[in-house]
């Protein structure tokens, strides 16, 4: 492990990001890796680190009970809470319960098993760590920004939110809210409960204007709890009382030399931690990076003490985001602090001073350097726009460091000691800038004033050369500056100087060397020690080494075929001389190679020397070589760091790896050997640490392979992919290589760095004239991690990958891919061509294996070449390519003939066409639009027709392709209204639409169009209610009276069904004209209210109105509709008008009535017989009683014959209270008389049916107990089920009732049920009846054997049914004649002239009885016979009447079973 180092920066703007355990095991949350550092009152150390999470780290807590302490949880942005050991420093457990990024953790201080976190959506989420099971809540909807867990109570906690509210939430009762604490108004960025559990007093006084109220002790147990905002105060709550107790206003401390800034504001973070054991004091941040202990008990001034204040510079510089404390074993208590001015503190609470200071980093560790003369003083550049000076060797503070900031304002990538002036320290930045530092002063830098146009690679100091040599010895630098940078220039700044130009070496090597051609970008430079030789390594891997001060090119080492990305020479001192040349290279290639350059220094040749074999080659690493360093202890040993996120330690003699050191995570970048030890080295890298570590205690000696190889590499882009996804910023930032399989994807590391420099993402930023360092990035920056990334020169990886697009030219370019004799051949054809006036026999340019040079020849090549490329393309298909060519030849109607032809022409073609005339333009557009409708592209082929004014082409293209609402649009933009076209897309639009089904659509259609009743009509077909109700309205409206009239009763009639009465009335109260079916909705409703009210049928109503609420018992029904339409509708015997009762029947008989079956439901019933029901009403007030007793009958014969019998019967009670048909009301007295046989038969029917109904209550109500029910006939199953339907409607009720309540007598006459006519025709009905289903059983089986169908398991089946009819018709005879039994099955014949005896019987009866039937007699008979047993309610003449009827029509085998015991 590493002996020392410097880790990552805290994340800034989190509530809880750090925190101690009871050990002194401090947990610090940086970028996406949680950093493990003991601390104790005299030191700290990193000792490990917990990585895993694939964003930003946000919250961080120790589990704080004995026996747990080492368990740990986290939190981050990509919404996952994971458990770790930090002794083993392992993951236990994940969860990714949240789906918002997560802004506070907090593991309860009671529960060792419970883990509160909360994201920023509001969701609060409960983890309990024994079991891995999650909970849920929702307490607000709003961002949170901090919770903490009570220390008293496990279910409590405290939640703070972004708009300054708090709430207290149970976690028990799934996260019920127990207070809402509010008085701050912003931000809530800490919380910290009492460490008592109990709210004892707090003492202020009266004039204490600070404290919003007095505070006393209550009974209520309870718990203070404290909360910092950014509104600038801290506040002191009660939990008991749910309310606030004491407000604490931040004291505004003026730094010494500075003024307080005026957007304090903006960069205020008010943490606040309750130490344990301190029940009074409270310890909270301030402004700009101050610590305040609060006194909870005093007041004023006296409230408040500073930390730090014993002597200067012991406090933070910036705002403090996270406090942690802890009790030690000896006695002492310590306080952590962590700051935007990335330094953790440790403070002892007893004295309020700072104990140590670990200066953390916040970017790449760019670059590191020992001074060569001050010993142990270590220079590190780092990518958060600051350097650190560390003096290593301080054995008080091993973390003596000091940072130097100003004038930098970028980030750091290259550092390089004076070698001789102590303290000159020369920097480059990510923009450019070269300045020099005077690390023992206070002074701002130097900076040059000649600026680099990239970033700055690497800087030396060397001597003077040209011009900077020249002149007197006192005159001229002793040393010269030398940078690098990313354009490829190495300038020489003049460090007494510095505002005066540079000078580019570049001219001084052309013209030393007499160079004409280009140089290679340079990437590197390296002074030999002795000042005598400069190694410069370039972009195509060319190492040059020159001598000084001329610059003569003494040789060049073609070695590398990369990029060289770093280069050092031996030490010179205490090694042997032959040591003294080696030069060990570096480049993206993963190898390593010294070259021994000692015979060309000692004696230069005349010309340059082409170096292409090493001295030594190292081979070993993975990645690209990106520093390395000679140590300065031991002859030719050489460490050297690479992007395989190794360093290495070679024996260069012997070409052996030494040591291997992998405690980095991610490449690295930099590094350097200790001055002082032999066995420490310094490294830094993409991680964000510099780290010290010992050659001798590595584990490993070679760089890993293999698998270990592809781990690495998996776990140094873990921290890159989310980066990469979300290009968030981290608290102290950081970013992904932009690497493929090991290599840049630019041409080389150099421009690399400048990709890494990009891609990190540090805080950029600004200095202030009165702060000390530069002010914080904005919250908004760091909080929502959105900054933006800079590109630079950073290549686009998707534009990489996309496909090259075609050549134009590809012949003449597919010759340049020639072999490379050939393209050396070329450039002689060329050359005497151009400078001879005879050209080479054959030799045409832009033909044949000439052709490519017609580009480099005369106009007449480059057209031959074009007609050949044109014959090309054409071939290959690509004619767009053909019309290019011909464009730029200038042969544009020949480019748009071809175009046309050939299909391929386009916007930009056309847009030239009129270049040729209109002509060609017209004939062009003509031909677009045809190709742009094979394209189905009909809207861009309109607006082509419309730009050469063909309006009415373009309408008939856009309705042929049914494109109708676009043509419409244009008619009605360019034509006149009356435009007869417009009315013909509507209506061809209409039909399409109606087709389709979308009918509204089509209604607007036939509207605009004229046709309103179309409109009415295509509306209507939805057949629902809003549509009848919509389409009634659009017809009344448009004046289609009679549709408007068919569609509102329409509606009506199903909002009637639907039980809306009052919505079927709104919709025929619209026209008069409808005021008789306004009525009939009338009686409907009147109807159904009085049936639900007796509970014969169970309807809900949609709504009624409220004179439609049932009446008295005693008034019928007819009295109540009467009085209605009186008051209501106006009509009355003696309305006129259009109210005229003689008008309204007339209207109303017009209404058919269809007939009665079972399948029709209840409520269409009901409407059927309200309407013979209105008619009836109608007739009385005509005073025309035959046919108000002939409605009435069918009104109740329409509910009887539908199946509905107890409904009927109901009915009859509503019409007759009294039992007597005769009398129609009693409001209104009036005995009906009638003349005519019809309207007698139907009274007698009605009375007949009323009295059925009166005999079987008098039954019901005399029988105790029914043991048997009565048989009834087989042959009339509605009468059973009229039994079977009373028994259950709520008659039998009556059954229960006391003897006591019988009657003797019955209070009707029941010979009316006993009439013989009806009885005949009954009987002949049933045996009509019989025989017909016997002779469809008898055809039913003849066709099946006729058609040979009838197999074995049918006759077990039908022959069955046929012997029981002949059995029951053999029984029948049996009765007639008990002395002759008939074996003989009936035939067909006799069959059909049984048929033809029973019908003539029925047509010889009168009309009457057949139109209007009686209840069947048959069962009458039976039912008074039961009666008469148990009650002599029955005369003797009526019973034997009775039984006479029985014996004579009672034939069938159930009614003989059932009358036996009354006639033997």
């Amino acid at each position: 492990m590493h002996e020392r180092s410097l880790p990552a920066s805290p994340n800034w703007y989190f509530s809880r990001c750090s925190d101690l355990n009871s050990s002194g095991l401090l947990g610090v949350g940086a970028k996406n890796i949680i950093y493990l550092i003991d601390v104790s009152a005299s030191f700290c150390r990193v000792i490990g680190e917990l990585v895993g999470h694939k964003d930003l780290v946000s919250g961080f807590s120790f589990c704080q009970h004995a026996g747990q302490s080492h368990i740990c949880v986290s939190s981050s942005n990509d919404g996952s809470v994971r458990f770790w050991d930090s002794d083993n420093k392992v993951l236990i457990r994940e969860h990714a319960a949240h789906q918002s990024p997560i802004s506070a953790v907090h593991w309860s201080p009671v529960d060792k098993n419970l883990v509160v976190s909360g994201d920023e959506k509001g969701i609060v989420v409960c983890h309990w760590y024994n079991t891995g099971d999650t909970a849920s809540f929702f307490p607000e909807p709003r961002t949170i920004f901090c919770l903490t867990c009570s220390p008293h109570s496990w279910s409590s906690v405290a939640v703070g939110y972004k708009d300054g509210m708090i709430v207290l939430i149970d976690v028990s009762k799934k996260g019920e809210v127990m207070h809402r604490l509010r008085g701050h108004d912003d931000e809530i960025h800490s919380l910290a409960w009492s460490p008592v559990a109990s709210e004892e007093a707090l003492y202020s006084r009266p004039e204490d204007t600070e404290a919003t109220s007095g505070v006393s002790a209550g009974d209520e147990k309870g718990c203070y709890l404290a909360s910092g905002s950014k509104d600038q105060t801290v506040r002191i709550w009660s939990t008991a009382k749910g309310k606030g107790v004491m407000t604490l206003k931040l004291p505004f401390v003026k730094k010494r030399g500075s003024a307080v800034d005026p957007g304090v504001k903006e960069r205020l973070w008010l943490h606040v931690h309750w130490p344990k054991g301190r029940p009074t004091e409270l310890v909270s941040s301030c402004f700009c990076g101050e610590l305040v202990m609060w006194d909870l008990t005093r007041t004023g001034k006296h409230r408040w003490t500073l930390f730090g204040t014993s002597s200067e510079g012991q406090n933070h510089s910036r705002i403090i985001f996270n406090l942690s404390s802890v009790h030690l074993q000896d006695n002492r208590e310590l306080l952590i602090s962590t700051s935007m001015d990335r330094e953790i503190k440790c403070w002892d609470l007893a004295s309020l001073d700072c104990c140590w200071t670990l200066p953390t980093l916040g970017g790449f560790v760019y670059a590191l350097t020992f001074s060569p003369v001050g010993a142990g003083c270590l220079a590190v550049g780092v990518g958060d726009n600051m350097i650190r000076v560390w003096n290593t060797l301080t054995t008080q503070n091993q973390y003596d460091t000091r940072s130097f900031w100003q004038g930098i304002k970028s980030k750091v990538t290259a550092l390089a000691w004076h070698p001789k002036k102590e303290g000159s320290l020369s920097f480059g930045t990510d923009d450019g800038k070269v300045g020099i530092y005077d690390v023992f002063s206070n002074k701002p830098p130097q900076i040059s004033s000649s600026y680099h146009r990239k970033t700055v690679y690497t800087l030396a100091w060397g001597p003077p050369v040209p011009p900077m040599s020249f002149g007197a010895a006192g005159a001229k630098p002793s040393f010269s500056l030398y940078s690098c940078a990313g354009e490829g220039v190495i300038l020489q700044h003049d460090p007494s100087k510095l505002s005066g130009e540079a000078s580019d070496i570049d001219k001084l090597i052309r013209d030393t060397n007499d160079i004409k051609h280009k140089l290679s970008p340079h990437t590197d430079l390296c002074w030999k020690p002795d000042g005598k030789v400069v190694a410069i390594g370039n972009e195509d891997g060319c190492i040059d080494v020159y001598q000084a001060p001329s610059l003569k090119l003494l040789c060049s080492i073609q070695q590398h075929h990369k990029i060289i990305n770093t280069l050092r020479w031996h030490h010179g001192h205490s090694s042997p001389p032959e040591l003294h040349c080696l030069l060990a290279s570096g480049s993206s290639n993963a190898t390593v190679y010294v070259h021994d350059l000692r015979s060309i220094i000692e004696n230069p040749p005349e010309s340059a020397v082409v170096l292409t074999e090493p001295y030594r080659r190292l081979c070993g690493h993975t990645g690209k070589i990106t520093g390395m360093v000679w140590s300065p202890h031991h002859d030719a040993r050489l460490v050297t760091v690479s992007y395989d996120g190794t360093a290495q330690v070679w024996d260069v003699l012997q070409e052996a790896a030494v040591s291997n050191y992998r405690g980095h995570i991610g490449y690295l970048l930099c590094v350097d050997w200790s001055p002082v030890d032999p066995d420490v080295i310094w490294t830094g890298g993409k991680d964000f640490t510099l780290q010290e570590w010992r050659v001798s205690q590595q584990e490993f000696t070679k760089p890993p392979k293999g698998k270990k190889m592809v781990d690495l590499k998996e776990k140094m882009k873990a921290n890159a992919k989310q980066k990469k996804k979300n290009k968030k910023a981290l608290g102290a930032g950081g970013a992904a290589p932009l690497e493929m399989n090991g290599e840049t994807v630019t041409g080389g590391e150099k421009a690399a760095v400048g990709q890494e420099l990009s891609g990190e993402d540090g805080e950029d930023e600004v200095s202030s004239t009165n702060s000390p360092v530069p002010p914080p990035a904005t919250f908004e920056m760091q909080r929502k991690l959105s900054t933006a990334v800079k590109s630079k020169d950073k290549p686009d990886l998707n534009l990489l990958k996309k496909k090259k697009p075609r050549s134009m030219l590809p012949l003449s370019t597919s010759m340049d891919h020639r072999p490379k004799e050939d393209l050396l051949q070329d450039c002689i054809t060329l050359a005497s061509v151009k400078h001879s006036n005879a050209p080479p026999a054959g030799c045409v340019p832009g033909q044949g294996e000439h052709l490519h040079l017609g580009l480099f020849s005369d106009r007449p090549a480059l057209h031959r070449m074009f007609e050949a490329e044109e014959e090309g393309h054409v071939e290959a298909g690509h004619y767009d390519s053909v019309v290019y060519l011909r464009l730029w030849s200038g042969d544009l109607e020949g480019a748009l003939q071809l175009a046309t032809e050939k299909g391929e022409l386009n916007d930009h073609l056309l847009s030239i066409a009129p270049m040729a005339g209109f002509e060609v333009w017209s004939r062009t557009v003509e031909a677009f639009v045809k190709q742009l409708c094979l394209q189905e592209q009909y809207l861009k082929a309109a607006s082509h027709l419309l730009s050469i004014n063909k309006l009415y082409e373009a309408i008939d293209l856009l309705r042929s392709h049914k494109l109708y609402r676009e043509a419409i649009a244009l008619v009605k933009a360019r034509l006149p209204a009356d435009e007869p076209v417009l009315k013909e897309l509507y209506t061809c639009w209409a039909a399409v639409l109606e087709k389709d089904g979308h009918f509204s659509a089509a209604a607007k259609c036939y509207l605009a169009a004229g046709a309103s009743f179309d409109a009415a009509k295509v509306i209507a077909r939805k057949n629902d209610i809003s549509s009848l109700r919509t389409a009634a309205s659009l017809a009344r409206i448009s004046g289609e009276v009679a549709l408007a009239q068919s569609l509102a009763l329409r509606c009506a009639k199903d909002l009637a069904a639907a039980q809306d009465w009052v919505g079927a009335q709104e919709v025929l109260s619209s026209q008069e004209s409808l005021l008789v079916h306004r009525l009939h909705i009338c009686v409907a409703e009147l109807l159904s209210m009085m049936l639900t009210d007796t509970q014969v049928v169970s309807q809900s109503c949609v709504s009624s109105h409220p004179w439609a609420s049932p009446a008295e018992r005693i008034i019928s029904i007819q009295d109540q509709v009467r009085d209605v339409w009186e008051q209501q509708f106006g009509v009355s015997q003696t309305s006129g008008g259009h109210r005229s009762v003689g008008a309204l029947l007339l209207e109303l008989k017009s209404v058919e009535s269809p007939t009665p079956t079972a399948n029709v439901p209840l409520r269409q019933v009901q409407l059927y017989s309200s309407l013979h029901l209105t008619r009836a009403v109608l007739s009385w007030l005509l005073d025309d009683d035959g046919q108000l007793i002939k409605e009435l009958w069918q009104a109740v014969a329409w509910l009887r014959d539908a199946g509905h019998l107890s409904v009927s019967a109901e009915l009859c009670r509503l019409l007759f209270p009294d039992g007597d048909v005769s009398v129609c009301s009693r409001k209104h007295p009036r005995t009906l008389n009638h003349s005519e046989e019809e309207a007698k038969a139907a009274a007698n029917s009605l009375q007949a049916f009323v009295y059925y109904q009166r005999l079987y209550d008098h039954w019901w109500s005399n029988s105790i107990q029914i043991q048997n029910r009565l048989p009834l006939s087989a042959a009339d199953s509605s009468t059973g089920d009229e039994v079977k339907d009373k028994a259950v409607n709520g008659k039998s009720e009556e059954s229960v009732c006391p003897a006591t309540r019988r009657l003797d007598k019955l209070d009707f006459d029941a010979s009316l049920l006993l009439r013989e006519d009806h009885a005949a025709c009954q009987a002949a009905q049933r045996s009509v009846k019989e025989i017909q289903e016997r002779l469809a059983a008898m055809v039913l089986q003849h066709s099946r054997v006729q058609g040979g169908q009838l197999d074995s398991g049918e006759k077990e089946v039908d022959v069955p049914a046929q012997t029981s009819v002949t059995r029951e018709s053999s029984d029948s005879q049996r009765s007639d004649d008990p002395g002759q039994r008939s074996e003989d099955p009936e035939t067909l014949l006799s069959l059909s002239s049984k048929m033809s005896e029973h019908q003539k019987q029925l047509a010889d009866l009168p009309d009457t009885i057949k139109a209007y039937p009686h209840p069947d007699v048959v069962e009458c008979c039976l039912v008074l016979l039961h009666v008469t047993k148990s009650s002599p309610c029955v005369s003797e003449s009526l019973q034997q009447e009775a039984k006479d009827l029985l014996r004579k029509y009672g034939a069938s085998p159930s009614v003989l079973k059932a009358s036996q015991r009354f006639l033997t």
